[in-house]
C-alpha cells in the first residue's frame, strides 16, 4: 500500500482541462502567464538547490484544484513546433497537496507530501494476471491504431504503478477519468481501474466497428445498386432510341403522375387521395411491390370518367319510335322508359338535376322467360336515351369481390365489375345491363347479391365505395337494367330495391311480326342471301311459330328460320333449287321435316291424351315461360293394389298437399257430385304428372287434379279443348294463383280454346293481349262444381264435345 515521505515546497502549475500522470512527458505553452510564472519560480528556486527546476502539476476543473498533483521537472525550455515559447515537463511522482506557502516569483507555492507507490516484489499471482491482461488489452488497442513502436515500450514496463499511469496517454479517456486515475494512490487499484476503462473502450469500439461495417456494407450495396440501375437505365435508353421508342425513365415517373393528377379533372376528394398515393410512390423503392400497386391504382383512377356525362336525348317521341323499331311488343318496358325520359326532361327544365346529392337514375328488373329480348332491350334503351351501353354478365358469379373489387394488397387486385363498366363506358351515366342477376351464387368468398344491395339502392348508390378505389363513386345517374328468368331466385332484399317489369312472352301474332321484321333480315345476311332471293310468306312464319316451336321467346324460332335458309342455300349450291324462291307453309315439311308441336285439338280423337277418363289439362309457369301440364289419374285393382295415394313426377310438397286436398274433397262430397267414392277406401289412387324428369311444385294444379280424379271415378272424359288453373280448398273453393298471363299465352300456343281460371284472377286478364283473349273462351269460377260442369263431357257422349259458352 502507499505511504507518505518528506514534505515538499513547490510552485503550482495549474492545468485547465488537462491531467498529467507520473511518467508522462508533456510540452506546455509559456505564453500562458500562470504556466510561465510557475516555470520561472521553479527556475529561480533551482539556482539555490541542486537538480532540475521542479513544479507541481495540478488539474484545475471548473476553477477547482484537485487534491492530488504530480511533481514535474522542467526538462527543457525553448520553442514549440509553432514557434511559441514552451517548456518540456516530465511527471515524476504523485504529491498530496497541503497548505499554501510563500516563495520566489509570481507563482502560487504550496506544501505537499510525496506519495510512496512501491509494490513489493515478487508480484502476487492475481496481480501478475492483472498486469498481463492490461498489457494484452493495451497491445490490442495499439495494434488497431497502428502504433507498433509503442507496443514494445508498453510490454517492457514491469512496474505496476508506471503501467497504470501509462493510461494517461490514452486519448479516449475523459478528464474526469484521468483525474480518478490521478487521485487513486493505490497502484493495484489504479491498474484495475485503468484495465476496466480500457476494456470498456475496446467493447464500445467493437460495437462501433460492427455498426460502421454494417453501414458501410449497406452503403456499398446501395452504391452498387445505384450504379447498376444507372447502367440499366442507360441500356434501356439506348434500346428505346435504337427501336425508335419514346419513354420516360423511372426518375421522371412520379413527377409524371403528379402532373397527370394535377391536370386531370378529378373531384376534390379523389384528387387528395391520388396526391397522397403519388407521395407514397415518390418515397417507395423501384423494387418495392407497393410501387406497382400504386401505379396501377393511379392509372385506374385517372382512366375513370369522373366528370364525363352524356346528354340525354329528350325527344320522347323519337325514343319511343326507336324502341318500337327495334322491339315488337314489350309495351310495359317501353312505357316505363318513356315515363323515365319524360320525368328527366321535366326535372332538367326545372333545374332539378341533383336533389339531395342524388341524381335521377333508375333501377329496373326485367323478369321473364328466355328468348323474349331482355338483354337486347338494354341496348335499345341506351340507344333511345342517347347513352353509352355496357353489359355486365353476372351468371355464375360467386365472389363478392367481383362486385365491390379486391383490396389493393392482393396480387392481381382489380376494381369490381361495376367500376370497370363505368370505365369502359367512359361516362358516369351509362345504361348498365346486369345480365342474369338471378344466377348469382354464393360460397366462402361471400355473397355477390348482398354486395349489389348498395349498387342498386337509389338512396345509397350516390356514395358507392369500391374496395379497390376506396373513394366515393356516384352511381345515382346510372340506369341499371337487371335481367332474370325467375323472380323467386332473386333475394327479397335485392328485389325490393328494383322496379319489377315482367316480360311474359310473345303471342303468335307478335312472333310472326318479330320473325318478319327482325329475325329474317338478320338470318338472310348470315346465310349470305339477299332479301330478293329468298322470301318467307306469313303463313309459313305462322306455322313455324305455332307448330315447329312452342316457347315464350323467339330463340328457337330464329334457329328454325336459320335452318330453313341454310337448307335453301345448300339446295341452290347443289343445283337442286333455283333462286329467287318463296317459302310457303306447304314447303316446310320438305325443307326442315315434320312439325314438332301439333295441338291436341288437331290430333285424331283416339290419339288425344284426354281420350280416356282420368286425364286433365292444366296450366303451369316454369323458368321458360308458361306451359301446359297434363295430369293422369288411375285406380289400382282392389285385389292387387294397396289402398292410399301415390304421387309421381317429381312433385314438391305444396303439390302433394294439393293432391291430398283434392282427394279429401271428392271423398267428402262424392254423393253430392254423384261419384262412386266408396271404392276409394279399398283401392289405391295413383296421380302422375308427365314429364317425370321435370321437378314441379305449386298449388295451381289443385282443380286440375280434382277434375282428373272426378273424370276417373265418373268415367266421363275431360273435354279436349279445356285447360285450367287454380288452387282448391277442402270446401271446394277455387282460390287465386299467379302467372295468369303466361298461362293463357301457353294455352293459346297449345291450341286450347277454353280456359278456366279463379274468379279472383279476373283482373289479371287486363294484362293479356287482346288478340289472345279474342281466341280464348275464359271462364272465371269460384267453386270446383263449376269446374267439373265445364270440363267434364256428358257420360253418354262418344266424342268429347266442345264446352258450351257460359252465359
Amino acid at each position: 500500500m502507499a505511504s507518505t515521505s518528506t514534505p515538499l515546497t513547490l510552485p503550482v502549475l495549474p492545468l485547465d482541462g488537462e491531467v498529467v500522470l507520473p511518467g508522462m512527458v508533456v510540452p506546455l505553452d509559456l505564453s500562458d502567464s500562470e504556466v510561465r510564472a510557475a516555470v520561472e519560480a521553479a527556475q529561480a528556486a533551482a539556482r539555490t538547490t541542486p537538480g532540475k527546476p521542479r513544479v507541481l502539476l495540478v488539474p484545475r476543473i471548473d476553477g477547482t484544484y484537485a487534491n492530488t498533483g504530480v511533481l514535474g521537472t522542467v526538462e527543457q525550455v525553448g520553442r514549440l513546433a509553432d514557434g511559441d515559447p514552451g517548456a518540456l515537463i516530465r511527471g515524476r511522482s504523485r504529491v498530496r497537496i497541503g497548505a499554501g506557502t510563500t516563495g520566489p516569483g509570481a507563482a502560487l507555492w504550496v506544501e505537499g507530501t510525496r506519495v510512496d507507490e512501491t509494490v513489493p516484489e515478487p508480484l502476487p499471482g492475481h496481480l501478475a494476471e492483472l498486469v498481463k491482461e492490461y498489457k494484452a488489452l493495451a497491445t490490442a488497442w495499439l495494434r488497431k491504431r497502428g502504433a507498433w513502436q509503442v507496443v514494445d515500450r508498453v510490454q517492457a514496463i514491469d512496474d505496476v504503478s508506471a503501467l497504470a499511469d501509462n493510461s494517461g496517454y490514452s486519448p479516449f479517456l475523459t478528464t474526469d477519468q484521468k483525474v480518478e486515475l490521478l487521485e487513486t494512490t493505490d497502484p493495484v487499484a489504479r491498474l484495475k481501474l485503468a484495465t476496466q476503462q480500457l476494456r470498456d473502450h475496446l467493447a464500445e469500439q467493437d460495437v462501433a466497428e460492427t455498426i460502421a461495417k454494417d453501414v458501410q456494407e449497406g452503403v456499398d450495396k446501395q452504391q452498387r445498386e445505384f450504379l447498376l440501375r444507372r447502367q440499366l437505365e442507360a441500356v434501356r435508353k439506348e434500346l428505346r432510341e435504337l427501336n425508335g421508342e419514346a419513354g420516360k425513365d423511372s426518375a421522371e415517373e412520379s413527377d409524371d403522375y403528379r402532373a397527370r393528377v394535377e391536370a386531370a379533372d378529378l373531384p376534390e376528394k379523389v384528387r387528395e387521395a391520388a396526391l397522397k398515393e403519388v407521395d407514397k410512390l415518390e418515397r417507395s423503392s423501384d423494387q418495392s411491390p407497393e410501387g406497382s400497386w400504386i401505379r396501377t391504382w393511379l392509372d385506374t383512377v385517372l382512366e375513370m370518367p369522373w366528370n364525363e356525362r352524356t346528354e340525354d336525348a329528350y325527344d320522347i317521341r323519337g325514343a319511343q319510335a326507336v324502341l318500337d323499331a327495334e322491339h315488337s311488343g314489350l309495351e310495359d318496358v317501353k312505357e316505363r322508359i318513356t315515363e323515365y325520359l319524360a320525368v328527366r326532361k321535366r326535372r332538367d327544365d326545372r333545374g332539378l338535376g341533383v336533389v339531395g346529392g342524388r341524381r335521377g337514375g333508375a333501377v329496373l328488373a326485367l323478369v321473364g322467360p328466355p328468348g323474349v329480348g331482355k338483354t337486347s332491350l338494354g341496348e335499345s334503351v341506351a340507344h333511345a336515351m342517347g347513352r353509352k351501353f355496357v353489359r355486365v354478365a353476372l351468371g355464375g358469379v360467386r365472389d363478392e369481390a367481383e362486385i365491390r373489387g379486391h383490396r389493393r394488397t392482393y396480387v392481381g387486385a382489380l376494381p369490381g365489375r361495376v367500376v370497370r363498366a363505368i370505365k369502359e363506358a367512359g361516362s358516369m351515366n351509362p345504361v348498365v345491363l346486369l345480365d342474369e342477376i338471378d344466377k348469382v351464387g354464393s360460397d366462402f368468398r361471400g355473397d355477390p347479391a348482398a354486395a349489389l344491395l348498395e349498387v342498386l339502392d337509389p338512396a345509397q348508390n350516390h356514395t358507392f365505395r369500391d374496395h379497390y378505389l376506396e373513394v366515393e363513386l356516384d352511381l345515382s345517374d346510372v340506369v341499371f337494367l337487371a335481367t332474370a328468368n325467375v323472380l323467386e331466385a332473386i333475394p327479397e332484399a335485392l328485389a325490393d330495391r328494383m322496379e319489377i317489369v315482367r316480360l311474359d312472352g310473345y303471342t303468335e301474332d307478335e312472333k310472326v311480326v318479330i320473325a318478319r321484321d327482325h329475325l329474317l333480315p338478320r338470318q338472310l345476311e348470315r346465310a349470305g342471301l339477299d332479301k330478293d332471293e329468298v322470301t318467307i310468306d306469313e303463313g309459313a312464319l305462322r306455322k313455324l311459330a305455332g307448330e315447329y316451336t312452342r316457347e315464350a321467346g323467339v330463340r328457337t324460332l330464329e334457329r328454325s328460320v336459320a335452318r330453313l335458309l341454310r337448307k335453301v342455300a345448300a339446295q341452290h349450291e347443289l343445283g337442286e333449287r333455283k333462286l329467287p324462291f318463296t317459302v310457303r307453309d306447304e314447303d316446310l315439311r320438305d325443307l326442315i321435316g315434320r312439325p314438332h308441336h301439333v295441338p291436341e285439338s288437331a290430333q285424331d280423337p283416339a290419339e288425344r291424351r284426354t281420350s280416356v277418363p282420368g286425364v286433365a289439362t292444366g296450366l303451369a309457369v316454369t323458368g321458360a315461360g308458361g306451359d301446359v301440364l297434363f295430369v293422369e289419374a288411375s285406380l289400382a285393382d282392389p285385389e292387387t293394389g294397396a289402398a292410399g295415394l301415390t304421387l309421381t313426377g317429381q312433385l314438391g310438397d305444396v303439390m302433394k298437399e294439393s293432391a291430398q286436398i283434392a282427394l279429401s274433397f271428392l271423398r267428402s262430397h262424392g254423393a253430392e257430385l254423384e261419384l262412386p267414392v266408396a271404392d276409394l277406401k279399398d283401392r289405391g289412387v295413383h296421380i302422375h304428372f308427365p314429364a317425370g324428369a321435370v321437378p314441379k311444385d305449386g298449388p295451381s294444379a289443385g282443380i286440375t287434379m280434382t277434375t282428373a280424379l272426378a273424370s276417373l271415378l265418373s268415367g266421363r272424359l275431360v273435354r279436349t279443348n279445356v285447360a285450367m288453373t287454380g288452387e282448391v280448398s277442402l270446401t271446394g273453393r277455387v282460390l287465386p294463383i299467379g302467372g295468369v298471363k303466361q298461362k293463357l299465352l301457353a294455352a293459346h300456343r297449345a291450341g286450347v280454346t277454353t280456359v278456366i281460371i279463379p274468379k279472383r284472377n279476373e283482373p289479371d286478364l287486363d294484362d293479356v293481349p287482346a288478340e289472345v283473349l279474342d281466341k280464348l273462351d275464359v271462364h272465371a269460377v269460384t267453386d270446383v262444381r263449376q269446374v267439373l260442369e265445364l270440363a267434364l263431357a256428358p257420360a253418354t257422349a262418344g266424342v268429347t264435345p266442345e264446352v258450351p259458352v257460359a252465359a
